[in-house]
Formats: C-alpha cells, sequence, structure tokens
C-alpha cells in the first residue's frame, strides 16, 4: 500500500509543488479590486476604471513629498487607510511602499507619514478615499409609482418603505428628485456637503436617462438636441444622445445631460414632438444601475464613492450653497422634502 500511495496523485503533486518557481507564489500585495487588495470586498461588475498605474517616486522625490504632508501630530497613514476600509493596516503598509497611495497629490512609499484625516484628500490606485466612516451612500433603484419622499403623509408608496432599519437610523436622504413616474437610480446619503455638491449647477453632473417614445424618430431629432433648443426657461442642449431601437411602434433613446432642471428629460422631448412614455435614469456620472434589480437598495462600493467625490471636487467649480427647488430638480432634498416640488 505505501509503494502504491506513493507513486500516486499524492505523490506527483507534491512533486509538482516543489518544481514550482519560487516567485510564482511569493506574496504581493494585488492590484485594485483583486482578492486581498484594497477594495478586495467590491463586487467587480460595479467597479470602475482606475486608470493607469503611476510611477514610484525617486528618492530625492519621495522626501519631499514626505515633507509636504507629513503631520506630526496626525495619525499614521496605514491606519487612517484601514479605518476607511481600504484592506487590513499591514495591506495598507504594502500599498503605500509600493507606491500606490498618494496624499494632496503626491506620492507616499514611507509607511511611517502621519496625517491629519480631515485636512488631507487620500488615493489609493487613483482612487479617492472617503475618510469620514460615518457618512453613508445608498444607491436606489426607484420603481414607477414611488414618491421621492423619506414619508407620505397620503400613504402612497414612498422611500423609507426600501430601507433597512440600520439605513433609517443613519437619517439618510435623497440626492435630487425623480417625479413618481420616472425610475431608475436614485442617490440615498447623509453627506450634506456631497449632496450639494452632486446638485449644484457649478459641478455640471452628468445624468443619463434611457427614455422611451412612441413611433420612430428621425436622425434630426437627435441633431436637433445635441444643437440645443429653446425652452420657456433657457436654451438647452443633451450632452449626448444615442437611439438604442425601434420597432416602429415605440423607441428607445439614450440621453446625457448635467441640467437639473424641473422635468427637464420630458419638456425636451414634448418640445421635439415626442413625448415620454417611460423614463428611466440609468447613471450618475459614471456611477450605473447596471443589473441592480427595481425596488432594491445597495451601499455604493468604495470605487464608485471614489469617482463620485473626484466628479465634485474641481478647483473650478464655485463653493456652492445649497440649491433650492427652484435653482435645480436635483436639489439636495431634506427627509421631509416633497417630491411634487422640482420632479422630473
Amino acid at each position: 500500500m505505501e509503494t502504491m500511495n506513493s507513486s500516486g496523485p499524492d505523490r506527483r503533486a507534491r512533486e509538482a509543488q516543489r518544481r514550482e518557481p519560487r516567485a510564482a507564489t511569493a506574496a504581493r500585495t494585488p492590484k485594485a479590486g483583486q482578492s486581498g487588495g484594497p477594495f478586495s470586498s467590491e463586487d467587480p461588475q460595479r467597479m470602475i476604471s482606475t486608470g493607469p498605474s503611476r510611477a514610484k517616486p525617486r528618492r530625492d522625490e519621495a522626501e519631499e513629498n514626505f515633507a509636504a504632508v507629513h503631520d506630526p501630530e496626525g495619525v499614521r497613514l496605514q491606519k487612517v487607510l484601514a479605518q476607511a476600509g481600504v484592506a487590513s493596516r499591514r495591506v495598507c503598509e504594502a500599498l503605500i511602499s509600493e507606491g500606490r497611495v498618494s496624499v494632496n497629490g503626491k506620492v507616499i512609499i514611507e509607511p511611517g507619514i502621519r496625517v491629519q484625516p480631515e485636512d488631507v484628500t487620500i488615493h489609493v490606485d487613483g482612487v479617492r478615499i472617503q475618510l469620514n466612516v460615518e457618512h453613508q451612500y445608498v444607491m436606489f433603484n426607484k420603481p414607477t409609482g414611488v414618491v421621492t419622499t423619506m414619508s407620505d403623509p397620503h400613504g402612497r408608496p414612498c422611500i423609507n418603505d426600501y430601507l433597512t432599519e440600520e439605513m433609517k437610523a443613519a437619517r439618510l436622504f435623497h440626492v435630487g428628485r425623480l417625479d413618481a413616474e420616472t425610475e431608475g437610480l436614485l442617490l440615498l446619503t447623509n453627506d450634506g456637503e456631497l449632496a450639494n455638491k452632486l446638485t449644484h449647477p457649478s459641478y455640471e453632473v452628468p445624468k443619463t436617462y434611457v427614455v422611451e417614445v412612441a413611433g420612430p424618430v428621425y436622425k434630426e431629432v437627435g441633431k436637433k438636441l445635441r444643437a440645443g433648443i429653446e425652452l420657456e426657461d433657457g436654451p438647452i442642449a443633451v450632452d449626448d444622445y444615442r437611439q438604442l431601437g425601434s420597432d416602429g411602434r415605440r423607441t428607445m433613446i439614450q440621453v446625457t445631460l448635467h441640467s437639473g432642471r424641473n422635468r427637464i428629460v420630458r419638456r425636451i422631448f414634448d418640445h421635439v414632438g415626442h413625448p415620454v412614455l417611460r423614463l428611466v435614469r440609468t447613471a450618475l456620472g459614471e456611477i450605473t444601475i447596471g443589473d441592480q434589480q427595481q425596488g432594491t437598495v445597495r451601499p455604493l462600493g468604495r470605487l464608485e464613492l471614489g469617482h463620485l467625490l473626484d466628479l465634485t471636487s474641481s478647483d473650478d467649480a464655485a463653493s456652492p450653497a445649497a440649491p433650492t427647488a427652484s435653482d435645480s430638480d436635483d436639489a439636495a432634498a431634506s427627509p421631509d422634502a416633497s417630491s411634487e416640488a422640482g420632479a422630473r
């Protein structure tokens, strides 16, 4: 029996293991999204491209970077990253050593650096990190018939009906509004600063919709909407327009625009003679609803959140005050705001 075992599968496995080069099994922190690395809990289907990796700085440059951001009274950088949920502290130390972490735009390779979390901006593999762990960010795929309020005195279905008890306790509110008959992506958060930026006109956050209209739609309609039309409250043009398909009776169109004016999507299609039959918001910037089922909520992934933070961190944008419903259809709403004002 021993002879048979020594020449069987176990023996072959041991020999194969001995022949395997050590370099193939050497430990290294994985790239963004890979098992064990930063954002390792993220669903790959919801990840956003982080772009090309940056080269590690030279020693003299690394020393300059260290001196520019180091605060002796601060918190160790790897601890800040671990508390923000990037990865374990040990993995975060390796990420820093490999030059994959930047603080205020400067690549840091010294794990001993200390920073004040409230005073710095940190990126890992090009993705900005939200350092305030008390804030929550949730995506809701709103079905038709649900009013964009957290409670409704008339007993109509509202956002609160779909939230977990933990989400309710966090006092989330909706960022912008969709009217009762509009479906799709609605962001919920308790981060008032980010909500105001996402809805403020100066940041020009693009929003994408799929629109269903009756009958065929001719190419001239797309050209007209790209060039711009004049509505009663001023000119408007779409950022992108593409026809997704038509069976002669109905046509599906995808449009992207950064305006948040009152019921703007429905009004522009009314203007060109194609009233909207169905309207679904599918994306906010590069954050997409994907295959998330209607009526469900899910926390945003850290890569998605990083994109939103970068989208609203333009140095050129004016410092926004909280917009009002008259300023923008997507005005950030308080928990008791009505969906009837400024609904799309």
